[in-house]
């Protein structure tokens, strides 16, 4: 009953508020004001207050609360847990093999088209005792020359 009466308070003194700011001439923010106003009698209204009102002072409401943030908390630490226990990769650690040494990793075999400029050895420096690789032909950029040609750029 309190917090009804204090709602209808707030609306009626956003309505004054709202009448006094569209006597000044400000239809739009009186108009702004009188939703903001309406709000609380809106909640009155439907029954939302009391449904608060009900669900504030209801210990067996707030032991709920605490049996969800205690679920919760159980989550992320298990979650922090496993995440701890994979490693960053958020894949199993490898397991080692017999003379405790893990198994090495092959990288997949791809075609020089597929990895560019950086596959043909152009821009690294060559492994002591070998030679340089020949530099990568460059590019053909006639076509996009012609283009900006084109609009004068």
């Amino acid at each position: 009953m309190l917090a009804e009466t204090i709602c209808s308070a707030v609306s009626a003194a956003g309505l004054g508020i709202a009448a006094l700011t569209a006597y000044r001439k400000r239809f739009v923010a009186a108009a702004r004001i009188t939703a903001y106003a309406l709000v609380p009698i809106g909640l009155v209204l439907t029954g939302v207050v009391e449904w608060l009102t009900g669900i504030v002072f209801n210990p067996t409401v707030w032991i709920g609360f605490g049996l969800l943030a205690l679920s919760w908390a159980l989550f992320a630490t298990t979650r922090a847990v496993e995440r701890r226990r994979l490693g960053t990769s958020g894949e199993p650690a490898k397991k080692k093999v017999k003379g405790g040494r893990a198994p090495e990793a092959v990288a997949p075999a791809a075609s020089a088209p597929s990895l560019g400029a950086a596959a043909t050895g152009a821009q690294r420096e060559p492994a002591p005792g070998r030679k340089p690789a020949a530099a990568a032909p460059a590019d053909d950029f006639s076509d996009i020359e012609a283009i900006l040609k084109k609009h004068g750029i």
